[in-house]
């Protein structure tokens, strides 16, 4: 679990994608999301000398090494601002994208987002895969997709604003709840508006009948 003095820490960064790694960076890999960069240094691999980026995950007790010169290219990046997570709230608070797609197509296109390390295509899976917030995906697949988009998320959440990460998917899954209920007021305003009019539509020919 991400802890709160990691958040804090890491909420006082201001990441640059120029700024150069550095030991004690919190950072995002694509596919197993925030890590701590334990050191940087140059290794002996199969007789070469390699600088690598020694990563460690800690919620699954891992260790990455990613060669320096590699790094932009696997995605490797800092946390994102807290402007970045301003607009993350904003597309969860967002309707969700519906699709005919066939769901076995469409699982896969989250599952990419998911692992893509873009913070704005992760929070659109948690969008549009909202039903499962409340239990009522139609499907395991869609609520285990949902549950690695939030966790995900909220691991990167909590390192910007500094908690820790249950908090966050707290936090993130109300965004989501609020979001569902303004639409569905927006929704019920809509149609009451509607039936108003209609009222007022069958009493003017009532009246024009007489």
């Amino acid at each position: 679990m991400v802890s709160a003095a990691f958040g804090a820490t890491a909420a006082r960064e201001t990441p640059r994608d120029g700024d150069p790694f550095a030991a004690g960076d919190y950072v995002v890999y694509p596919t197993h999301g925030v890590g701590r960069i334990d050191k940087i240094g140059t290794e002996e691999i199969g007789g070469h000398s390699l600088e690598l980026i020694a990563i460690s995950f800690e919620e699954n007790k891992m260790t990455l090494r990613v060669p320096v010169a590699q790094a932009k290219a696997t995605g490797l990046r800092k946390l994102a601002t807290r402007e970045a997570m301003a607009q993350v709230m904003t597309i969860l608070a967002g309707r969700p994208r519906t699709s005919r797609m066939m769901w076995a197509k469409r699982a896969q296109e989250f599952q990419a987002k998911i692992n893509s390390g873009d913070l704005k295509a992760v929070a659109e899976v948690c969008r549009d895969l909202q039903s499962a917030a409340n239990g009522s995906a139609p499907s395991y697949s869609q609520r285990n997709l949902f549950e690695l988009a939030i966790d995900r998320l909220a691991g990167e959440f909590a390192g910007v604003v500094g908690t820790d990460k249950a908090d966050a998917i707290v936090k993130l899954t109300q965004k989501l709840t609020d979001g569902r209920t303004a639409d569905t007021a927006k929704a019920d305003k809509a149609r009451a508006a509607e039936e108003e009019k209609s009222a007022e539509d069958a009493v003017s020919l009532a009246a024009a009948d007489v």
